[in-house]
């Protein structure tokens, strides 16, 4: 693969964006999609690293979600907030982390992250609601590096 922009078409960027906001439709949470070619870092290391720069740690009730994906080396890593990791039990994320392993194994990606972002978004409305006053606190585009 020649460049990251070249991983989804931007048909599949509006599937993934429309997957983010029906996701946080039903809660305060915030969804973010980060791609990038590579990582000379572990993958998780790198996922922190980019949470902070798009600043996800600046919701008000600390409860971002990261999918960040290093293309061409196959990793994947869904990271959450401190709001969030400090309610939910160790398991929480393993559910989400096998649905999207699951497709990324058969190679269709963007099915991949459509459904670990409605999975995301459903099970967070549970300890994060959507709020009358809610407001999109981070951006639903995909970020790219």
């Amino acid at each position: 693969m020649s460049k990251v922009e070249d991983f989804l078409t931007s048909i599949q960027e509006q599937e993934i964006i429309e997957a983010i906001r029906l996701a946080e439709k039903d809660t305060s949470g915030e969804i973010r999609v980060h791609l990038e070619k590579c990582s000379e870092k572990n993958v998780l290391e790198r996922a922190k690293e980019v949470f902070y720069f798009l600043k996800m740690d600046e919701t008000k009730q600390q409860n971002g979600v990261l999918f960040y994906v290093a293309v061409d080396d196959k990793k994947f890593c869904v990271l959450g907030d401190k709001g969030i990791n400090e309610v939910v039990s160790d398991s929480f994320w393993n559910s989400v982390k096998d649905i999207v392993l699951e497709e990324f194994k058969k190679e269709d990606f963007v099915l991949g992250l459509k459904k670990g972002i409605l999975e995301t978004g459903n099970k967070l409305k549970h300890f994060f609601p959507y709020q009358e006053n809610d407001q999109n606190e981070l951006s639903d585009s995909i970020s790219l590096s």
